[in-house]
């Protein structure tokens, strides 16, 4: 098989064997190789009040799409990842978001990530090391989908009764 490219999003809001979100962020990043993102902090989804740190990757894999997301998961319980409350608190979250091959659609893994166009957290650490790729679904790149979830939008002008 041809090496592919992976855009991988890389989340921790727990401490972990590494340190704090951010060390085992880095540790990740370390672990994966490839192109990284700065390392950014933003808000928990759903009902975690912890922080994130979060960051993106390029990685080259000769891999399958399963195969690759196998080693992540294996990855994430090496880190200390268990099971639990989604969008809880996590050592270590690794999601495939984007791959060359363009899209991928199985009963465990579906690329592009289904809400990656709707997540800053991913969109701008993203954007950073590949602004260019295109999103297989709406063809825009990584760097409009940014631009538009991240623009600022002006109130609507109210009409005023004569």
């Amino acid at each position: 098989m041809v090496a592919s490219i992976f855009l991988i999003a890389l989340g921790s809001n727990r401490r972990g064997r590494h340190g704090g979100p951010r060390d085992e962020v880095a540790a990740a990043l370390r672990l994966l190789g490839g192109r990284a993102a700065p390392i950014v902090a933003s808000a928990p989804l759903g009902p975690s009040t912890r922080t994130f740190a979060n960051s993106a990757v390029l990685v080259e894999s000769d891999e399958t799409p399963p195969a690759l997301l196998a080693r992540l998961k294996a990855i994430e319980r090496a880190f200390g990842r268990r099971r639990g409350r989604r969008w809880g608190a996590r050592v270590l979250d690794l999601d495939i978001i984007l791959w060359s091959g363009g899209a991928w659609r199985s009963p465990t893994l579906t690329i592009p990530h289904p809400a990656f166009g709707a997540r800053a957290f991913v969109l701008g650490p993203a954007t950073a090391i590949a602004p260019r790729w295109r999103d297989p679904g709406s063809g825009l790149t990584v760097r409009q989908l940014h631009a538009r979830l991240t623009r600022t939008r002006t109130a609507p002008n109210r009409l005023r009764s004569a």
